[in-house]
């Protein structure tokens, strides 16, 4: 079991949304945190992401609630209100603001909460006393096969670090992804809180792709009650970014019907941003991701990703290599010993595929996987 850090607790319970379940969650701090969010900049934001943004924008929270299987999205005024009503309801339980509160929701876009059962819960509400997150990423999953967390130490301290997230389809994240949400006891401003968080979101979720469509209910969020003392911001960091690192490699490796990890390593180019615009290239690709799923060693299909970047135009093809696990593909071509070598390889549960541009020294990893049947099964029968 993975507890909680210090003073965060936490209520899991089935409200009804889920047959077979858990779909509500509270994770909540005994003393107000410091605490930072980003969200999706998807214009069918749903009701969660609207309100969890107007209410972090002092840098405070003291708890989230998340509802699992219902998106609450698309649903209007009402929709606002109910999860308005969600956050108030959950607050005056712990003894706090509602604009404390932050809710997520995932699931079924364009479905009203079924208020009567969260109301009837909500009737009898206690006050989270669980320390266990394995639970809670339980139960905020959707398609996912199992729960995602992660913990980490942060050095000079006894403080911890502690994530959960979900997400395995509907993966391109644009400014956060999925739902994410991570807990620390250590004390630390909210300046440095939320540079260091943003820094950690941007090289981790904002560099994994599953099927390049962008949720209305992206969200990721950190809280830090302090309850450990103060520590080294550097080392607090550290932690973030081996915490979100982490829950990334899970996403990707557990995206709806992946049978394989992808990992895409661009180098040489003129700065970061031109390394993660050509990365995300290949690692969307369906081409790409078919053929790493078929281990069909098929380096033209990066070299279309490539070329397809055509607003790069300091990009030169007779300067780029092309790379599957150590092996060069491109320029120098492969025989047929090699060909049969990685065939081999990319039958294994991890690709990685190297480009190096020869332009200048940015350079970006992204994360994502194969294209298979199951994804085409699992949504196409998703609310069916």
């Amino acid at each position: 079991m993975i507890e909680l850090p210090q003073g965060f607790r936490a209520h899991v319970a089935n409200v009804g949304i889920k047959d077979d379940s858990d779909d509500f969650v509270i994770i909540a701090s005994d003393r107000p945190c410091h605490a930072s969010g980003v969200f999706t900049k998807s214009l069918f934001s749903g009701a969660s992401v609207i309100i969890s943004r107007d209410h972090l924008r002092d840098g405070r929270a003291q708890a989230v609630v998340v509802v699992s299987k219902n998106a609450n999205v698309a649903t209007g005024e009402v929709g606002r209100a109910n999860a308005r009503e969600l956050a108030s309801r959950v607050a005056t339980t712990l003894g706090c603001s509602p604009r404390d509160v932050v809710v997520a929701s995932t699931g079924v876009i364009g479905r009203q909460y079924p208020m009567d059962r969260i109301r009837a819960h909500l009737d009898v509400l206690p006050r989270p006393t669980g320390t266990d997150a394995e639970l809670a990423a339980r139960a905020i999953m959707t398609t996912d096969t199992h729960p995602k967390v992660v913990t980490a130490n942060v050095a000079g301290s006894s403080a911890r670090v502690v994530g959960i997230a979900k997400g395995v389809g509907m993966i391109e994240p644009d400014m956060a992804t999925m739902l994410a949400f991570v807990f620390t006891d250590a004390e630390i401003a909210f300046d440095e809180l939320d540079i260091r968080f943003r820094r950690a979101v941007d090289d981790s979720f904002n560099c994994v792709s599953v099927d390049t469509d962008t949720s209305t209910s992206d969200t990721a969020v950190v809280f830090a009650n302090g309850a450990a003392g103060a520590v080294d911001p550097e080392a607090l960091e550290v932690a973030l970014r081996d915490v979100t690192l982490k829950l990334t490699k899970m996403i990707a490796r557990d995206g709806e019907g992946a049978t394989k990890m992808l990992e895409v390593v661009v180098d040489g180019a003129r700065d970061t941003a031109q390394a993660k615009r050509v990365a995300k290239a290949i690692v969307n690709s369906p081409l790409v991701k078919t053929a790493v799923h078929g281990a069909d060693p098929n380096w033209g299909r990066v070299a279309m990703a490539i070329g397809k970047c055509s607003e790069q135009s300091d990009i030169d093809q007779e300067r780029v290599v092309i790379r599957f696990g150590d092996q060069e593909l491109y320029p120098v071509a492969v025989g047929a010993d090699g060909l049969e070598r990685l065939t081999k390889y990319l039958r294994g549960e991890h690709v990685t595929i190297s480009v190096s541009l020869g332009v200048a020294d940015g350079r970006c990893t992204v994360y994502g996987c194969d294209l298979s049947e199951g994804y085409i099964r699992i949504n196409a029968d998703y609310t069916t």
